[in-house]
């Protein structure tokens, strides 16, 4: 039986159109690509957690979450045990920098490898998996037309098919 858990994460834009991302490492899923974020706390707000996230693994507090982009729901295995974590993915601008102060123990415990700012070209070409899903093209739209109207909702999406 998985857990349900609410999470909020950050897609943060540079002026170029790069996203910034972790690299995650799970045990059920393995390594991955996604952008800061975690779990709501319990009556905390989606925007809220979304901007406590990003600064508790950025050190960023100039980002604010903007329009939500997508929602998803995926599985995977957090400190031992299965969620079905459902995610809300905002769209923040901010520029292309460093991390900021000593992160490190709260990347080891999140199981965050490592980051990088990634092209739109690099996002496009990559063999690695992405979360969310469709990822490259999502990101592609909001350049061209901006940000969408509605969240894409790409419902629940087994593990496998993130990338």
């Amino acid at each position: 039986m998985r857990i349900p858990r609410k999470a909020a994460r950050v897609a943060v834009l540079d002026p170029g159109g790069a996203v910034f991302m972790f690299r995650y490492d799970n045990e059920e899923v393995g390594p991955h690509w996604s952008m800061p974020g975690g779990g709501v706390d319990p009556g905390e707000e989606l925007r809220a957690a979304a901007r406590r996230e990003l600064w508790e693994e950025t050190g960023w507090t100039d980002v604010d979450p903007g329009p939500v982009l997508c929602l998803w729901e995926h599985d995977y295995t957090r400190v031992g045990v299965p969620v079905r974590q459902h995610e809300h993915v905002f769209l923040g601008h901010g520029p292309r920098r460093e991390l900021v102060g000593d992160l490190a123990a709260a990347h080891r415990e999140d199981g965050i490898l490592g980051w990088r700012w990634w092209s739109p070209e690099e996002l496009a070409e990559t063999a690695e998996a992405l979360w969310p899903p469709r990822l490259p093209e999502l990101l592609a739209a909001v350049r061209r037309d901006g940000p969408p109207g509605a969240p894409v909702d790409y419902g629940y999406v087994p593990n496998g098919a993130a990338g």
